[in-house]
């Protein structure tokens, strides 16, 4: 049938929502993105990071950073999430993690999360005594050092770790290895919906509010 080529056809732009619609552009840049710590709890199952990152990377949500690691219950992970996304976009990121077979609660971390991350970076070992200098000025530990390169571990909160590696430049930084940011809820707040700290005790059942 006759009619304009493929590449001259107009193309929708924007994302599609959770029914599968298209979100209009202008209206998804009427919200203002903001940072938000997420924390899912998950069964210690064969593929859960993949399927929680998968999904996020398929609704092309902007996630920072993605950890996961042991929690204080036998056979449960905590996955941590960094996301810049609009209040919408966070709230879908939550209710679809939710929907993940393997997830048993999921939320944001209320309040000022206490987060932090380690770093390895290796620097060029022309100078020593400055390089050491400046890891005991940010609580670093030296954890290798030869005549060519000495090799330095951090950990703390993003703008900490920021601020020594504008320090360590000067020296001039071969490589880097950032975990990404973990995190926990202040005082006695839980940090998934349903966790109770304090007594080791976690949801047993999924948790969608």
């Amino acid at each position: 049938m006759p009619g304009p080529a493929p590449d001259e056809r107009p193309h929708p732009e924007g994302r599609r929502n959770l029914e599968g619609n298209r979100i209009d552009p202008v209206v998804e840049a009427s919200h203002d993105t903001r940072r938000a710590v997420i924390s899912a709890l998950v069964e210690d199952e064969p593929g859960v990071l993949a399927r929680v990152s998968g999904l996020v990377s398929r609704r092309q949500f902007n996630i920072e950073s993605l950890t996961v690691g042991p929690t204080t219950v036998e056979g449960h992970s905590r996955i941590t999430m960094v996301v810049e996304e609009t209040d919408p976009g966070i709230d879908q990121i939550e209710k679809q993690t939710a929907k993940l077979k393997p997830v048993i609660s999921v939320g944001e971390v209320s309040g000022n999360a206490i987060t932090s991350e380690l770093v390895l970076l290796k620097v060029e070992g022309d100078e020593p005594d400055k390089v050491h200098a400046v890891t005991e000025m940010y609580d670093g530990t030296a954890l290798d050092a030869d005549p060519e390169t000495i090799t330095v571990q951090l950990t703390g909160d993003e703008s900490k770790i920021d601020d020594a590696l504008d320090a360590f430049s000067q020296f001039g930084i071969i490589e880097i290895a950032r975990t990404g940011q973990t995190a926990l809820a202040q005082g006695n707040v839980p940090t998934a919906p349903g966790e109770k700290p304090g007594t080791a005790g976690e949801p047993t059942t999924p948790t969608t509010e």
